[in-house]
């Protein structure tokens, strides 16, 4: 006997069919099939069970599902062995990281190379879990700073694996990146302009929006022209007419910020480029523009100000700008060798913490600094369906910014996120066969085979690659399962600081904007955003 754990019933009634059938995989589909029978036997207390037989359970369970409902119906976490060979036959990898960093910086990204994090000048470890930050195939951060890398740690802990550290209030990291954008466009893209090529040929920063006109106002309105967008042959519209528009306000309730931007007239319509809806989302002031804008940079009553973010993160003011100024000239000095190593941030909210820090990046040309781990050329896939697979009686819409046109009211987070999968979003599809590290709860409805492990989940783990030659031999192959090939890089295009999507009007994700968590003040979904 092996050190796998099976389940007591699963395993008694698996014998019964693959003895008649001598065949795994058809035992199998006819296990599962038998619904009745084999759910009410399972949740009994797991018996030990040989290496072997646990690989060819799981072997033929994947191999079945992947005949009969697709391969992306198999589906195992990324930090879970199994995870690489289930990538490499087309199944669904899943990552608890949001799906930001491939819609802001392109499907396919992988980050820097495992050669590349020695050679970065300026490193940013943000967020929890970065003391021992690296990945199976990663050298340690601190292995550059033998070359002189800086780094520093932003987290709710202090550590000493940094030179220096910003300890910030716990969901609290979009505000301190807020600040941080605040201060890079203001002095690295206003007061001087050492990226503005970067932002003209590599970003989405001249892109034309529309603009539409509500409450005696004007909101953004999608890209203006063709469906990737018009592009401007500058990055700002300032010196003509200009015009309110209405931004989110996350800070206090409901309410909007209410700021000026330059706009042009495109026959019937007006537009300006998403530059200068960026600097009004940031509160970055010019003179002449219509609205309320922050006094400097000490101003604490508007967002996104160095003062304003101190009473939220406890971060002094003056660390900020110091912080801030430091990643923009490195990038200026070393052409974009600066990198974010992007830790846990255990927030309802952390997906647009997380798009308010890749923004740092964008602005400054570090267009490969996201160091998330991940899987070489296997795509990983938000799992936020498997956090909300049951049904609850909250009403989405409550949860929509102040300026959403109600399309989700009344509605449950079951039905949107089913509606997601169905039409394509870039979230994880209701699997048959999870393979993961540790449980999910509450567990995913209808799956056949549950591999974890926890005393919930039907088979523990078996040997990766005992699974590997079992499936070879199940399918008949000769050689064994390839995976996939690792990818060459983040894809071409543009960098987005804009994600244009049709739910845009009503998620307000047009922007990196920052809802601090608390009683009271509601949280948006931010995983339903179309790349």
């Amino acid at each position: 006997m092996g050190g796998s754990q099976v389940n007591q019933a699963l395993i008694r009634l698996y014998f019964e069919v693959r003895d008649a059938l001598r065949d795994p995989v058809a035992a199998w589909g006819q296990l599962a099939g038998d619904a009745l029978r084999y759910r009410s036997a399972r949740g009994e207390r797991r018996v030990p069970l040989d290496d072997d037989t646990a690989a060819e359970i799981a072997a033929a369970a994947i191999l079945h599902t992947t005949a009969a409902h697709g391969a992306d119906r198999v589906a195992a976490l990324a930090t879970t062995p199994l995870a690489r060979l289930v990538g490499g036959l087309g199944g669904a990898v899943l990552t608890e990281h949001p799906c930001a960093p491939d819609q802001v910086l392109g499907p396919g990204f992988t980050g820097p190379g495992a050669d590349d994090w020695a050679r970065q000048a300026y490193v940013l470890l943000w967020g929890e879990n970065n003391r021992m930050a690296r990945t199976a195939d990663t050298p340690p951060v601190i292995a550059g700073r033998y070359r002189g890398q800086k780094v520093v740690a932003i987290g709710t802990h202090p550590t000493r694996l940094s030179d220096e550290t910003l300890v910030v209030r716990p969901g609290t990291d979009g505000a301190l990146a807020m600040a941080m954008g605040h201060v890079l466009l203001k002095e690295f893209f206003l007061d001087r302009s050492p990226f503005g090529r970067h932002a003209l040929e590599s970003t989405d920063l001249p892109f034309l929006v529309r603009l539409r006109e509500r409450d005696s106002a004007w909101v953004p309105d999608g890209l203006a022209g063709k469906p990737e967008g018009t592009v401007c042959d500058r990055l700002s519209l300032y010196g003509g007419e200009t015009v309110e528009v209405l931004l989110p306000r996350f800070d206090d309730g409901p309410r909007v910020l209410r700021r000026g931007v330059p706009v042009v007239r495109d026959g019937d319509e007006l537009v300006t480029t998403v530059f200068d809806l960026l600097l009004a989302a940031y509160g970055v002031a010019r003179p002449g523009l219509p609205g309320v804008w922050p006094d400097g940079y000490d101003d604490r009553r508007e967002p996104y100000t160095p003062a304003w973010q101190e009473a939220y993160t406890g971060v002094a003011a003056s660390r900020v700008v110091k912080t801030a100024r430091e990643l923009g000239v490195t990038a200026e000095k070393t052409g974009g060798r600066c990198v974010i190593v992007p830790g846990r941030l255990e927030t309802p909210h952390a997906d647009t913490a997380y798009r308010a820090m890749l923004a740092l990046l964008v602005l400054t040309g570090c267009g490969n600094g996201w160091a998330q781990a991940g899987t070489p050329g296997i795509p990983l896939v938000p799992y936020l369906c498997l956090h909300a697979c049951g049904e609850d009686r909250a009403d989405v819409g409550a949860l929509s910014w102040a300026l959403a046109d109600g399309f989700f009211a009344g509605r449950t987070s079951r039905s949107v996120l089913l509606e997601a999968v169905r039409d394509g979003w870039p979230m994880a599809p209701p699997p048959r066969v999870l393979a993961l590290p540790r449980p999910i709860y509450p567990l995913p409805p209808d799956l056949d085979l549950l591999i974890g492990p926890d005393e919930h989940c039907d088979l523990s783990p078996p040997d990766t690659e005992l699974v590997a030659g079992a499936v070879v031999r199940l399918a008949g192959k000769a050689g064994p399962a390839a995976p996939a090939e690792p990818g060459g890089g983040r894809a071409s295009g543009r960098m987005r600081l804009l994600v244009d999507h049709a739910w845009m009007r009503e998620y307000g994700e047009a922007l990196p904007t920052y809802r601090p968590p608390g009683l009271g003040i509601p949280l948006k979904p931010t995983q339903l955003v179309r790349a």
